[in-house]
């Protein structure tokens, strides 16, 4: 069963002055003892603390949505979940399958064909040769792109790009969803289309996780929520009392 927990994890995020220690300190021919003067001030460095003491639960049936203003560690949070990002402390258990609508160009190389990118991504998502190849015909069908699915991606239109890219990221069904709001993908028509799959994707998962600044996204697609500022979980609960916390704020 799928399975996401969480305990006192924490990302920091180092950012270096122009001063920091290292090939800057060397490039610039600080002495010794200037940059032995810049460790002990603590100027060559800052740490960031993008999350702090997160710990969650989350199991099979939930649907939980991420709420917070910008900068308030949501985005981090989902990258910490796909395995992107590190926890500098504390500790993340992750059972299941993980499929992250983060992004969607990961594994595309411009040169490379539809094709190859189909077959790229399936590798990264652990897939063998033959679930890579079954995947084929419901992109196929899907995209609606023909021949140029044998063309370099490069060739291809920014919508034409969004389309394969969204294709091949929703054609399995992992156990764990992770996204970072709803996608737009395309015309109406297609977009019409792509949100009906991504919606029978959402209620197929196991669990979902979902950033959003969509109150009615929430209400409609989760049954949990979890506030969170400056890096911090402030509350935890149903989607209403979550909400209604957060307005407040």
């Amino acid at each position: 069963m799928a399975h996401l927990q969480l305990n006192c994890v924490a990302v920091d995020f180092p950012v270096f002055s122009s001063q920091s220690r290292g090939l800057i300190n060397t490039l610039l021919r600080y002495s010794q003892s200037h940059q032995e003067r810049i460790a002990r001030s603590g100027l060559g460095a800052v740490q960031v603390h993008a999350l702090r003491d997160i710990t969650l639960d989350i199991r099979p049936g939930d649907r939980v949505g991420l709420v917070g203003r910008n900068g308030a560690g949501k985005t981090t949070l989902l990258r910490v979940l796909s395995g992107v990002y590190e926890p500098t402390a504390g500790a993340i258990e992750i059972k299941g399958q993980v499929s992250a609508l983060t992004d969607l160009m990961l594994g595309m190389d411009p040169e490379g064909s539809g094709y190859d990118f189909v077959n790229t991504r399936g590798i990264l998502l652990e897939l063998n040769r033959q679930q890579r190849a079954a995947l084929v015909p419901d992109i196929e069908a899907f995209t609606e792109l023909g021949d140029y699915l044998h063309l370099p991606v490069r060739t291809y239109s920014s919508g034409m790009l969004l389309r394969l890219a969204f294709a091949v990221s929703t054609a399995i069904t992992p156990d764990i969803l992770l996204m970072d709001e709803m996608i737009g993908v395309g015309d109406a028509s297609f977009l019409a289309k792509a949100n009906q799959r991504l919606q029978q994707l959402m209620e197929k998962v196991q669990i979902l996780v979902l950033a959003t600044h969509n109150d009615q996204i929430l209400s409609q697609f989760c049954n949990r929520a979890v506030l969170l500022s400056e890096g911090r979980v402030v509350l935890q609960g149903s989607v209403d009392e979550v909400l209604e916390r957060h307005h407040q704020s």
